[in-house]
């Protein structure tokens, strides 16, 4: 499991993220925005309160949070079993 080191608050609800093995990236998490939990980031003031929580995730207020592994895929590009190996696995036996 990745873990956030670090979170900034850029423009247009996107984070630029780095994590635990030094790998940064920008995610756009605009297509989140307004939308169930996440209505609150339309006020941009309370998505730029954006934090790392204590299991290394991205908090906000503590009302939402974000999985930091799914924020490493986003970031990266990669696929779920380019992080859990153990998925290809399981894949081939289906």
């Amino acid at each position: 499991m990745r873990r956030i080191t670090e979170i900034k608050v850029l423009e247009g609800y996107r984070l630029e993220l780095t994590f635990d093995d030094g790998v940064s990236g920008i995610v756009d998490l605009s297509d989140l925005a307004g939308k169930g939990v996440f209505a609150r980031w339309r006020e941009r003031s309370f998505f730029a309160q954006a934090r790392v929580g204590s299991s290394g995730e991205a908090v906000w207020a503590d009302e939402i949070d974000l999985c930091p592994d799914a924020l490493y895929l986003k970031a990266t590009g990669k696929k779920p079993e380019d992080l859990f190996p153990d998925l290809r696995r399981e894949q081939a036996r289906a």
